[in-house]
């Protein structure tokens, strides 16, 4: 595919960074599904824009706190994505994170974006995924492999 010619584009027409977060919950992955108008009804992590001089952990913490009214921790890096929404002449680089979940109860907070929230095994996630996570399984096809929490065994060692 080749890029359109944006020669001519100023620094707000550039790629966006998005950050995705995958909030794991012992072995369940929190997914809302989307009720605006760039992938409607389709199920996307929690997340959102990283703002000027943020770092990713703390958009990754005030993005869940404020789409799911819940908190994380354990934030690591899992891997990004390069998307192109031609639809809507939208470019964003999304950087995935995995963390677990902290305390909180799962709460639509933002209901003009998100219908609802839940928990779901990561090898039978919902249909249809949101471009962006359909776009990181294509690269990195297990995401139990990205999940930060690890059971402790009776004995306490891992």
């Amino acid at each position: 595919m080749t890029a359109p010619d944006r020669s001519n584009c100023s620094a707000s027409d550039r790629p966006r960074i998005g950050v995705g977060v995958m909030v794991w919950k012992h072995d369940r992955l929190l997914l809302g599904r989307r009720i605006n108008s760039r992938g409607e009804k389709s199920w996307q992590l929690p997340g959102g824009h990283l703002e000027f001089g943020e770092t990713v952990e703390a958009c990754a913490r005030r993005e869940v706190a404020e789409e799911a009214g819940i908190t994380i921790h354990n934030i690591v890096h899992a891997g990004y994505t390069n998307d192109v929404f031609i639809e809507a002449d939208r470019h964003y680089v999304t950087l995935f994170v995995s963390a677990e979940y902290d305390h909180g109860e799962v709460t639509v907070v933002e209901p003009d974006k998100c219908e609802c929230w839940r928990w779901f095994m990561a090898g039978e996630l919902p249909a249809p995924l949101f471009t962006p996570i359909r776009n990181f399984l294509t690269q990195y096809h297990d995401l139990e492999r990205f999940r930060p929490c690890r059971e402790i065994p009776a004995n306490g060692h891992r």
